[in-house]
């Protein structure tokens, strides 16, 4: 099965085609090979992966003979029981399934994702082999086909509508797509306004998808696999402030949280397209839509400048330094006021015609 072109002639997508070539050549260079070990939450980096569980790790002990202990020593062994009869039985649930057998037992739904990613490292597992599901909350829509693992077809194609992130990614098969890139969006109000003025379409063959903020592990896991099957361009289209880039960083390097199984989670391949900081006075965006860095802000942003994996990104430094600088944030929408439609008509097909990404 194949997807009819609908969208630019083959010259717009020119320089796209030099960055997967540049991409394709430095994985047969071993640039993108998963490295192992470890366990949470004790990280290292590793550009090729994201951030990696390194081997001589901190360890928590839980003791069943600690009056301090012994209540969250029971519910791992309760957590352990249901796991057990979900392997058993092959079946799965959600983490807000496992909640909900108790709630008044485990308090809060924190306390069993802790708990259940505790697991997770301590048997050395992805947590869907635990045959715990995370929900989705991501969406995703253009160039892509697919089959669930109840055998259900899905056609992404639509661009009216977005269709939901599956919840058990590792299920899917058959995945089709001729897409030229896959465009990561930050928020769902942008990645709506995007379905409403049909870029999907209009940037034909392509794929977007949003996690509608800090993404949920499934939407990353999609990410991922397109990544792996299809070896497209990733871009990521993100606020110009620190929580955004946060965000995109998180898509691209992971978290200290998930860092004991980054190697299935992260796509160090990703791109960022906009918004830049250095966009706001080239594109001479209002001054009144800008906003101040917030003390929060600028605390988050000075934690984002000292990781290193920064150090590899010299172009990304130099963008949070402008913003650091100014002392000033947009958001995407702050393009509008240039033009109702500037986002989708100019700004990223610009962007993705001439490699305006970094």
């Amino acid at each position: 099965m194949a997807f009819a072109p609908m969208g630019p002639d083959a010259s717009f997508f020119e320089v796209l085609d030099q960055h997967r070539a540049f991409l394709l050549a430095d994985l047969r260079r071993g640039g993108e090979e998963s490295l192992r070990g470890g366990t949470r939450p004790a990280s290292r980096f590793e550009d090729s992966v994201g951030l990696q569980m390194v081997s001589h790790r901190t360890t928590r002990k839980i003791k069943s003979d600690s009056p301090k202990s012994v209540q969250n020593f029971a519910l791992v062994l309760k957590i352990l029981s249901m796991i057990y009869k979900l392997v058993q039985s092959n079946t799965y649930a959600t983490k807000r399934d496992i909640y909900y057998t108790d709630s008044q037992l485990f308090g809060n739904q924190t306390v069993v994702d802790n708990i259940i990613n505790d697991i997770s490292c301590l048997l050395k597992v992805p947590r869907r082999s635990l045959h715990i599901l995370s929900t989705s909350k991501g969406l995703i829509a253009g160039n892509l086909s697919y089959i669930e693992e109840d055998g259900t077809r899905v056609n992404c194609t639509g661009c009216s509508t977005a269709v939901a992130v599956p919840s058990n990614i590792q299920g899917l098969r058959n995945l089709i797509t001729d897409a030229k890139f896959l465009l990561i969006v930050e928020k769902d109000a942008t990645f709506q306004r995007l379905l409403d003025d049909n870029f999907c379409s209009k940037m034909s063959p392509c794929i977007m998808v949003t996690g509608k903020g800090v993404p949920d592990l499934n939407t990353r896991l999609l990410v991922k696999k397109l990544w792996d099957l299809f070896h497209i361009p990733v871009f990521a289209l993100v606020d110009a402030d620190p929580h955004g880039i946060e965000i995109m960083c998180i898509y691209k390097y992971g978290s200290m949280s998930m860092s004991f199984e980054a190697h299935n989670l992260t796509v160090p391949a990703i791109r960022w397209l906009g918004l830049l900081p250095s966009d706001i006075k080239r594109l001479n965006i209002p001054k009144n839509t800008l906003i101040p860095l917030t003390k929060r802000d600028q605390m988050k942003l000075d934690s984002i400048l000292k990781r290193p994996y920064v150090t590899c990104q010299p172009f990304w430094r130099k963008e949070m330094e402008i913003m650091a600088d100014s002392k000033m944030k947009a958001e995407i929408q702050a393009l509008t006021f240039i033009s109702s439609d500037y986002l989708s008509k100019v700004y990223l097909p610009n962007k993705l015609k001439f490699g305006g990404w970094i």
